[in-house]
């Protein structure tokens, strides 16, 4: 018999803010190459055929915004609802997680303001959470880590081989991270990621490699390298492009 196929939600929390970008709109809706950032997130989750829906947690003030500039003007038909978020991150993942059912199997998690998520990397998600139950995507560290002590001076340098720098999606068996989040709001304890609320109830998370590319945009500095990456992709599909038209002649 052939076996049932998972149920995929994604949850995009984007209701912060954003102060350190300095600017009068929530960093999500800032223009990237004439889209807003959101848009381009969205897009992504969007055209990867094992997510079955979205669901969307902004402001509740931006709601209707995000219906018609966001969701209708680029006809994301995945998002299937659009909720009002929580002070913090952490409560509009638990906000979302309340509104899905007992037929959603698994869960991701992926941050607004990383639009350059690839198909690649969410299908492996899936795939490691389907085995692990919980998975963050993460990038090695290059940098030197020294540790402070607190009055400027160097306490110690960390060993950068067991370090890494997580990033999203992370992805989690539904009944998981419901229980992960439920807990932690009961104790009123925040995270400063899902998956580390996991590993608080005692659940192993397994790493996957991300991409250097997958940035999280947070300042004026991280447009000018999103616009960078932007225009490297472009360059990368136009060469495949050409390549393909001399093959075929």
């Amino acid at each position: 018999m052939r076996a049932k196929k998972m149920k995929v939600t994604a949850i995009v929390p984007a209701a912060g803010r954003g102060m350190r970008m300095r600017e009068d709109i929530s960093k999500q809706y800032l223009p990237l190459a004439g889209k807003p950032i959101l848009a381009h997130t969205l897009l992504a989750i969007e055209h990867c055929p094992a997510i079955d829906e979205i669901i969307l947690a902004v402001r509740e003030s931006d709601i209707a915004y995000c219906q018609e500039e966001v969701v209708k003007k680029f006809t994301l038909k995945k998002v299937k609802e659009i909720i009002a978020g929580g002070e913090r991150r952490q409560d509009s993942v638990y906000q979302a997680l309340k509104r899905m059912g007992p037929n959603c199997d698994l869960v991701l998690i992926h941050d607004s303001v990383r639009p350059f998520i690839t198909e690649e990397i969410i299908l492996r998600t899936i795939k490691e959470t389907k085995l692990h139950g919980a998975v963050a995507t993460a990038v090695p560290l290059t940098d030197t880590i020294k540790q402070g002590d607190g009055g400027g001076f160097v306490k110690k340098t960390l060993s950068r081989d067991e370090l890494w720098s997580i990033q999203t999606p992370q992805g989690f068996k539904y009944s998981l991270i419901q229980k992960a989040c439920s807990q932690a709001h009961e104790d009123g304890f925040y995270g400063t990621d899902d998956a580390g609320l996991v590993e608080r109830i005692g659940h192993p998370v397994k790493m996957i490699e991300g991409s250097p590319e997958n940035i999280k945009i947070t300042t004026p500095e991280d447009l000018i390298i999103a616009e960078a990456i932007l225009r490297e992709r472009e360059r990368r599909i136009d060469t495949k492009s050409q390549r393909a038209q001399r093959e075929k002649v």
